[in-house]
């Protein structure tokens, strides 16, 4: 069965340009004009990823993935003119799954949903996690620290999940862009750096202090479960 992308954008011959590579590539495709229209058709059912567009009128696309955010983990792939590290930044610490800077190559885009989509067929059959402070549900995204909820972006959720599933090994600092952003060619030493602060800020200090994520400087990162009392 063909996956099923909904493409947001305001400007109708962005939007056929785009259902044009996504049909020509196996991917089912339905439309939306602006935010508002997006959302009133997630909210009746929900697609395997979401194209969404930045600067669209009434309903901008950062609100739109707020929203969307609000009612399911449906990959999202953000497509902006603007290049500024800051606001990919912006959209990635704000749910989005990955980012586009147009113009943008069209194998480029169907590759990126391509990753997308697996990631998300991936975590609907993978595993949780648990230790005594930490767990994790199967889609990565509800997390318990210590019995109490944690919201995490979807960035990090990613990390925290390739971090638990090999818990006490190292995980390399490619394999966490790999994870987090679905390709490591566009994704700097300096964005995972920024993606794990991220990640321990939301997580909190373990029961006896400091992160149970440890920097093995060089190399990447280890999740190590905190000790019981």
């Amino acid at each position: 069965m063909a996956a099923r992308v909904l493409v947001v954008d305001d400007q109708a011959p962005v939007r056929r340009v785009v259902r044009r590579l996504l049909e020509r590539s196996g991917y089912e495709v339905d439309e939306a004009g602006d935010g508002g229209v997006a959302l009133d058709r997630l909210r009746v059912d929900v697609p395997d990823a979401i194209v969404l567009d930045v600067s669209m009128p009434v309903v901008d696309g950062w609100t739109t993935l707020e929203r969307i955010r609000e009612l399911s983990d449906v990959p999202v792939l953000m497509l902006t003119g603007r290049s500024a590290e800051l606001e990919r930044a912006r959209g990635l610490r704000g749910g989005a799954d990955d980012y586009l800077i147009k113009p943008f190559g069209g194998r480029e885009l169907v590759a990126r949903l391509d990753v997308l989509v697996r990631r998300g067929d991936l975590s609907a059959t993978s595993a949780g996690y648990s230790d005594d402070w930490l767990e994790v549900d199967r889609t990565g995204r509800r997390v318990r620290v210590d019995g109490t909820p944690v919201e995490l972006s979807s960035v990090e959720a990613r990390l925290l999940g390739e971090l638990v599933r090999r818990a006490g090994r190292l995980v390399s600092v490619p394999d966490l862009a790999c994870a987090g952003w679905g390709h490591d060619s566009a994704v700097s030493t300096g964005q995972v750096v920024i993606g794990i602060a991220w990640l321990r800020a939301s997580l909190g200090p373990a029961p006896h202090g400091g992160s149970p994520i440890e920097t093995l400087r060089g190399f990447g990162y280890r999740y190590v479960p905190p000790a019981g009392p």
